[in-house]
């Protein structure tokens, strides 16, 4: 069986670790939601910046000169 005693160093009480210890099904499952939330937003990230128009994308505009800005007279 699982010993889940190591989340009470960082906060949980004696009631969740019991909880975690007789079904650790549901830390699996809430590991297995957060990973599949990351790679579906990493996925959503990747297929906005794909399809992004030409004129959408931001373009680095060329300085004035090769100190870094316009000189002061």
């Amino acid at each position: 069986m699982a010993n889940f005693s190591w989340l009470k160093s960082v906060g949980a009480t004696d009631q969740a670790v019991a909880v975690l210890n007789d079904q650790p099904n549901l830390f699996v499952n809430l590991i297995l939601v957060l990973v599949g939330l990351t790679v579906q937003c990493l996925l959503i990230w990747g297929i906005h910046f794909a399809t992004l128009k030409p004129g959408q994308k931001k373009t680095k505009k060329p300085k004035d000169n090769a100190t870094g800005g316009a000189r002061r007279k």
